[in-house]
């Protein structure tokens, strides 16, 4: 495995593979890497000749300066993980690198970046677009390989590529859970026990209202999850939808025709955690 910190070196890697014609296959990470990153990591290697791993706490998608600072940073665990996993080449930018200059540019992603994490979170996936840009400008990957936990980020990413014209194909990975059925997630790191076990709640809850899609109307199952984490004392309530898969648009009724996925963000303690389920 390879350690790249500039875009010299970046090139250089890569020109083996691309004089080669071997499929460049990409993981995009902020870091304190979890099974959920190997899982995608391991697809890859199955799909693509070239692996390669990027590791950067972008900045600019953090609307809370708190948060930023608080994102768990775990870099030799993460080179440790990613040497075993067989990675080919690991990317460690630093922000002047991704950034030479402050980024201006504004997005239009509709309402796609409006609702739900965008709603709650403004200017997170402006953020997102601008560092998946760079990355791709700088990279030129054949496939980029991203988790469904974070379902609406790939919705924003996929309208970005479409935006960008690139070529890239966008492969989406199934969630990976832990032991207790969380969503495996960088920010799991910062839980306490008492936390931890809080939020072992929130996948349960999901799968009770996959049952609950069969006998209740939308509004009543929003009801029952809100009931649910306002009795949990540690637990906040960020925002609990039940959307149409293709425009993540709010549905109110259930058809058999529709695809509809059921999404949620919960602070446990001071941790925000998000996770949805399809229905």
């Amino acid at each position: 495995m390879k350690q790249i910190s500039t875009e010299k070196d970046l090139s250089t890697a890569l020109a083996s593979s691309i004089k080669s014609k071997k499929t460049i296959g990409f993981v995009p990470t902020m870091g304190a890497l979890h099974r959920g990153h190997i899982s995608l990591i391991e697809t890859c290697k199955k799909q693509c000749d070239t692996t390669i791993v990027s590791i950067f706490v972008n900045p600019t998608q953090f609307n809370d300066k708190k948060d930023f600072e608080r994102y768990p940073r775990t870099i030799d665990n993460d080179l440790a993980l990613l040497k075993k996993a067989g990675v080919d080449f690991v990317f460690l930018p630093n922000e002047k690198l991704i950034y030479p200059k402050p980024d201006k540019r504004k997005f239009n992603f509709g309402k796609l970046d409006q609702l739900l994490e965008g709603k709650h979170r403004p200017g997170h996936f402006n953020g997102v677009a601008q560092v998946v840009s760079r990355l791709l400008e700088m990279i030129k990957p054949d496939k980029l390989f991203l988790g469904q936990k974070d379902f609406q980020q790939v919705m924003v990413i996929r309208e970005l590529i479409k935006q960008l014209k690139s070529p890239v194909k966008v492969v989406v990975c199934p969630t990976v859970r832990d032991d207790e059925n969380l969503a495996m997630s960088s920010r799991n790191a910062n839980l306490s026990d008492e936390e931890y076990d809080e939020a072992t709640f929130i996948p349960i809850w999901l799968e009770e209202v996959k049952k609950l899609a069969t006998r209740y109307k939308v509004s009543q199952i929003k009801a029952r999850i809100e009931t649910l984490i306002a009795q949990r004392e540690i637990m906040k309530l960020d925002y609990f939808e039940i959307c149409d898969t293709e425009t993540l648009e709010p549905i109110k009724e259930f058809s058999e025709t529709d695809q509809a996925v059921a999404l949620i963000a919960v602070f446990v303690g001071k941790t925000r955690l998000i996770d949805n389920v399809l229905m």
